[in-house]
């Protein structure tokens, strides 16, 4: 499928991108022979062919679900710059009218 350098410019226009002249001739040409493959993709037989999520016949392999205590309130404060009373002290960000 052959594309014109004016879709190419629409393209670029809906993706608010500014391209010079060269990127829009380059673009043409890369995306024209990108559409020509995916025309030869949607010739083939798919009807045969299942859904696949993974090319590899891959089943999820899963750890046993324990509950375990990850961080104390102590620790997880450890590395806080600033803290007060057991919480995150942060700057103020909101100014009062």
């Amino acid at each position: 499928m052959k594309l014109s350098i004016k879709e190419v410019e629409h393209v670029a226009e809906l993706a608010r991108l500014e391209l010079a002249d060269v990127e829009k001739e380059r673009f043409t040409h890369q995306l024209s022979n990108i559409l020509t493959h995916i025309d030869k993709l949607n010739q083939l037989d798919t009807g045969n062919v299942e859904p696949t999520s993974h090319v590899l016949p891959i089943k999820n392999t899963f750890r046993d679900d324990v509950n375990k205590e990850l961080f104390s309130e102590g620790n997880s404060l450890d590395n806080a710059p600033d803290k007060d009373k057991g919480y995150y002290k942060v700057p103020k960000i909101i100014e009062e009218a």
